[in-house]
């Protein structure tokens, strides 16, 4: 048999019918439609009178089922336009462009929409909770931390391909602009985030503290009591860790961990620890790892002292590529340390047995690492580049990339919640499967009907997605 012989007597026509691409759109807006999302978006914008042609609040969710869908500018909504059937017409660019503009330079806007944000996401949140899976708590070193919500601080850069308002050069010689975020490790939404110019600090407490004060008004306040804040060394900061450490109040408690710039004074306290000091360290499954040691530094080091924390110290042997960095401690012990200061005291965490190890609270850090995941997946809806050139316009895509995730992550967590492959997919693998369905609409008697084929792979998925979506409770 000719295997190339497939395309015989074979002919491509675009008159087509009642197709439509993209299918799982109809997954996206019915998770933002039946959570409450659209109506509280569009009750924010409200504005007395005026009466806009278009709802903001269904814009600015077309928008981000597009991003979620993988749109990378404003033009590119027009993907939806063979959904008109479905969604109606979608808006034009320059449409969306008046609706993106205002959030920008209206601070009184942005604080109604983070509002409505927070009055749904306590809705999702509770859905959630109520699934046969549960609220995901993180696992940590083999052990799962009930009751605790964690948020990733995390700062990246995006590049400005052209000539835009506020891009400038970055710390890494690019060019573009440093926003900082807050992600929820637990479900993988982006809490909050700040656009910044590109030449911003990576250490800049004000910018931490302000995303880490918004982050936390994004969690419901039943979620709200066992908060774990996890940071690199950028927020290693007096003003940063003291705000921390003022966090704790008696309904709330916040544990913080954060990656330490090793000084002399650490490196002397490091030398003066004894052999029998070390411990090993564990991986996140919860077994001994073979080439890591952790130990106490705190009652050796004074900066310990000055800062009120809590340091630990690690060691790995070096790789080739630590080589060319390594101190002179480094070089005549042979190892490659790194320190984390910690406000969570020699008790642990209460009801977690084995939590006030340090190799617990060594692997609770380095699960911070994960965050390089939420930045990747979060630049694959929509933030690898900014599409204006202006700058209050860039403020509101990021909104709708951030509205695009939270989509995914709740269509995931509310109706693929107990599919291994898919509950936690990312982007690409959801569009692959889902998303860029096509299926055949068929209107009859009135009723309208979405057909996907009968032999995808992912049919079972798609149809129980949808049909858990769709008999959601309202929000109250």
């Amino acid at each position: 048999m000719n295997a190339t012989a497939w395309d015989c007597r074979l002919s491509v026509q675009g008159d087509g019918k009642g197709l439509i691409g993209h299918a799982g759109a109809v997954l996206l807006r019915k998770s933002a439609d039946q959570t409450g999302l659209t109506g509280a978006l569009g009750g924010a914008f409200a504005r007395l009178g005026t009466s806009p042609v278009w709802d903001r609040g269904v814009l600015l969710i077309q928008l981000a089922v597009a991003i979620a869908l993988g749109a990378r500018s404003m033009r590119q909504i027009a993907l939806l336009s063979h959904h008109e059937h479905l969604f109606g017409a979608p808006p034009s660019d320059s449409t969306i462009r008046r609706a993106l503009e205002p959030i920008g330079r209206d601070e009184r806007l942005q604080r109604r929409i983070a509002r409505a944000r927070a009055r749904v996401r306590r809705h999702v949140w509770d859905l959630i909770a109520a699934t046969e899976t549960g609220f995901p708590w993180p696992r940590v070193a083999g052990k799962t931390l009930t009751g605790w919500t964690v948020i990733d601080l995390d700062a990246t850069l995006i590049t400005a391909h052209s000539d835009k308002e506020g891009a400038s050069a970055t710390f890494k010689k690019g060019w573009g602009f440093h926003p900082l975020a807050a992600w929820c490790a637990n479900t993988c939404e982006c809490l909050a985030m700040l656009l910044r110019e590109g030449s911003a600090g990576s250490n800049t407490a004000t910018d931490h503290v302000r995303v880490l004060t918004e982050a936390i008004a994004q969690i419901p306040e039943t979620f709200r009591a066992k908060i774990w804040i996890r940071l690199d060394a950028a927020g290693a900061t007096h003003n940063l860790v003291d705000h921390m450490q003022g966090l704790t109040t008696t309904r709330r408690t916040v544990r913080f961990t954060v990656g330490w710039k090793i000084t002399g004074t650490d490196e002397a306290a490091i030398a003066k620890l004894p052999a029998t000091a070390w411990q090993a360290a564990v991986r996140q499954d919860g077994e001994v790892h073979a080439h890591a040691q952790v130990a106490e530094l705190t009652h050796l080091d004074e900066r310990a002292a000055l800062w009120g924390v809590r340091l630990l110290v690690r060691r790995v042997r070096p790789s080739a590529r630590d080589a060319g960095r390594l101190t002179d401690l480094e070089k005549k012990t042979g190892w490659k340390y790194a320190i984390i200061a910690t406000n969570l005291g020699p008790r642990g965490l209460r009801g977690i047995a084995g939590s006030h190890q340090l190799a617990f609270i060594d692997a609770a850090h380095r699960d911070h690492a994960e965050v390089e995941d939420r930045v990747r997946t979060n630049k694959a809806m929509g933030l690898r580049n900014l599409p204006s050139k202006t700058w209050n316009v860039n403020v509101g895509w990021v909104l709708a990339a951030n509205l695009a995730a939270d989509l995914d992550a709740w269509t995931r967590l509310l109706g693929l919640h107990d599919d291994a492959g898919l509950a936690r997919a990312e982007p690409q693998t959801l569009r692959y499967c889902l998303w860029h369905l096509p299926a055949r609409l068929i209107s009859h008697a009135r009723r309208r009907t979405l057909k996907i084929s009968a032999t995808w792979p992912w049919k079972n998925a798609f149809l129980t997605c949808w049909q858990r979506l769709s008999t959601l409770p309202a929000p109250t």
